[in-house]
């Protein structure tokens, strides 16, 4: 065939062609089940996205709510004077049986003791303050150094 036959080959070739071709089988109806199918699954896959996210929202603003509004703040004077009245009370257990040195011991205890019950007091006003924290831990130190002094000086040991 030259290319002139060619072209008028493919002409006639063309519009002698059905413009319809119909399919073998009704595929219309497997179609529609498809986007059904795929408009459902897209529904069960939007809500649960959108549930996490709300969770995790809601968590996440609980945790927040605690931390800033629920939660104490550490209070440092409870540390401290948890701290030093274990450390008073072993010692008094440890010297219970010791005779002391002197006699008015228990009234200078009970001087510092107040001091300590007075720092206390101005802690609860200002519990960051720096310089009435160190005194307290000063107070504690007082008291259990007079404690072990009274009941084992340095001079009696060796």
């Amino acid at each position: 065939m030259n290319k002139p036959n060619f072209d008028d080959y493919l002409n006639k070739s063309l519009n002698t062609l059905d413009k319809e071709i119909p399919p073998q089988k009704d595929l219309w109806a497997g179609i529609e089940r498809a986007i059904v199918n795929n408009k459902q699954n897209q529904k069960k896959a939007g809500t649960w996205p959108k549930l996490t996210a709300i969770a995790a929202c809601t968590i996440a603003a609980l945790v927040a709510v605690n931390i800033f509004f629920i939660a104490p703040e550490p209070q440092p004077v409870v540390a401290i004077s948890d701290y030093f009245s274990a450390r008073k009370n072993s010692l008094l257990v440890e010297y219970e049986n010791k005779e002391a040195l002197t006699t008015n011991w228990q009234t200078q205890l009970q001087e510092l003791e107040e001091a300590e019950q007075a720092i206390k007091q101005a802690l609860k006003n200002e519990p960051q303050n720096q310089a009435l924290l160190t005194m307290l831990a000063q107070i504690y130190q007082q008291q259990l150094d007079l404690i072990n002094k009274v009941h084992a000086p340095r001079w009696q040991h060796i």
